[in-house]
């Protein structure tokens, strides 16, 4: 005996909502172990190998490669108890054996844990599906017994849970309705004829998990209501709120009266329409997804929240530049310049902890942290990531160019998890490698300043009072006006600067 369970896409780190499925590991029919790797996912901050929390024979995938979800979505049914797949894609006797206990990990993803208590869900009556006729065996639509199939642990975001069908259970939009309480036995409740049939345009509660999706249908002004969800069970995603507004934006221009053409004055040229009435703008479109979708997201959100200003300085880097290749001519591991910079970094922190801080808007108060988390920008194929390296305050910096030798690595394979890109509380941004001098960071929301790094080039210097050629670099610092006042900032980059200039100074702090 089986008992058929669905294991759902769980959040993968803080604020991601959907994935896209990359590859998949497993095939239906295929015995997977607890914690085994099942998909290969593509998040808007790294790929991630999604474990199976449950042992058993794979009955069922949703989604195919490339095919966006949303967080709590199903991605598989696992027959558990099964040494071979049942006829159908489910496992025999998976309905009368809803009351054994799975087989799973203790193992927890963000959000998600394999041994939290299963989300409240109502009883389905046979009645309501069957017409009052017994369930099938082994019929994973319908429930012979008190109990439904069994469903992956853990409440979904979004919504209240409605029925369950297919070992899943239909998230109902609570913003549009919600579903009704239990009605009188023999009575169809409205969770139940959802399931029954999914029409043109629901009549009750909308089946819809992602916030994203109820999101871009209000501000869209879109009825989920009136619309049919293309995923399983009739669930709504993010493409079924597009094409409904791509639709109706066609039919508004199928209903634009035709303008008159406008004379031309002879000896000019001729008027042309506006540009509202030309239609919307042609050319290629590149949809804001994954990495691109996440850095327009964040520094929109920076640029609406933070209250910034940026103050920036020359530095001559002569002596720096000599110390780094004393130090690398000495033996041992090589100390990258990156390296050095976060040591002056976490010792000017110090000495401002001002700038390594949040600000929390609910209770209206900076939140000054105890520990460095230095994030600093990597440029991949994907996208710019910022890893970030753990209280960098505590290493030195042998150990700094191991850590972003590490993560710089994983950064360019596309193998970062989610808990390397979370977290930071202050950032380094080295832009020289692009060729540039200065730039205006945007600061990395909801950090307070980002410290940012011009190219080292020589250039004509006053040096003990000779004009000289030194190697000059340009620091500028971006800094949230609600931390600190421009004499906080202005002597943290003064610090940084002269620690640049004659990096002695950073002994004495040491």
């Amino acid at each position: 005996m089986a008992q058929v369970l669905e294991f759902r896409l769980p959040d993968l780190g803080e604020g991601l909502t959907e994935a896209e499925i990359v590859r998949w590991l497993v095939d239906v029919g295929d015995v997977v172990a607890v914690d085994q790797p099942v998909v290969e996912v593509e998040t808007a901050k790294a790929m991630v190998e999604v474990p199976c929390p449950y042992a058993g024979v794979v009955t069922q995938r949703f989604g195919d490669e490339g095919a966006e979800l949303p967080v709590g979505a199903p991605l598989l049914t696992v027959a558990v108890g099964a040494t071979e797949p049942a006829p159908g894609g489910s496992a025999e006797g998976a309905g009368s054996a809803a009351g054994q206990e799975a087989e799973s990990s203790g193992n927890v993803l963000v959000g998600y844990g394999t041994g939290a208590p299963a989300a409240r869900r109502r009883r389905v009556r046979p009645s309501a599906l069957t017409g009052g006729r017994p369930a099938a065996t082994g019929d994973t639509r319908t429930v012979s017994g008190p109990e439904p199939v069994a469903s992956g642990p853990g409440p979904v975001p979004g919504g209240t849970p409605g029925a369950s069908s297919a070992g899943r259970e239909p998230v109902w939009d609570s913003a549009v309705e919600s579903p009704a309480p239990d009605a009188p036995r023999g009575t169809p409740a409205l969770g139940d004829a959802v399931l029954e049939a999914v029409p043109a345009a629901h009549e009750g509660p909308v089946a819809v998990i992602s916030p994203l999706v109820r999101r871009l249908a209000r501000d869209n002004g879109v009825d989920l209501r009136a619309l049919r969800g293309s995923g399983p069970d009739g669930l709504i995603l993010r493409v079924d709120v597009e094409h409904a507004v791509r639709a109706r934006a066609g039919a508004a221009d199928q209903h634009v009266a035709p303008q008159p053409p406008v004379a031309a004055t002879p000896g000019t040229e001729p008027a042309t329409a506006p540009a509202a009435a030309r239609g919307p703008a042609t050319g290629e479109r590149i949809p804001l997804r994954g990495v691109r979708g996440a850095v327009a997201d964040k520094l929109s959100r920076s640029r609406r929240e933070i209250p910034d200003a940026t103050c920036w300085v020359d530095a001559d880097a002569t002596e720096l530049m000599a110390a780094r290749t004393a130090m690398n001519a000495a033996g041992g591991p090589k100390i990258s310049l990156l390296a050095l910079l976060a040591r002056i970094c976490t010792a000017a922190l110090a000495r401002h902890p001002e700038l390594n801080s949040t600000v929390d808007l609910d209770t209206r108060e900076i939140v000054r942290l105890p520990g460095v988390h230095l994030g600093f920008a990597a440029q991949t194929e994907r996208g710019l990531v910022v890893p970030v390296v753990r209280d960098a305050q505590d290493r030195t910096a042998e150990s700094l160019t191991e850590e972003f030798a590490r993560l710089t690595d994983r950064a360019r394979q596309g193998s970062l998890a989610p808990a390397d890109l979370t977290g930071g509380t202050f950032t380094l941004n080295n832009y020289g490698v692009f060729g540039v001098d200065g730039s205006t960071p945007i600061i990395n929301h909801p950090e307070a300043a980002m410290l940012g790094v011009g190219r080292i080039v020589p250039k004509p210097w006053v040096h003990e009072g000779q004009l000289a050629v030194r190697q000059v670099v340009q620091l500028s610092l971006t800094f949230d006006h609600r931390v600190c006042d421009g004499g906080t900032a202005g002597g943290f980059l003064r610090y940084v600067a002269d620690c640049v200039e004659q990096p002695a100074v950073l002994l004495r702090t040491l």
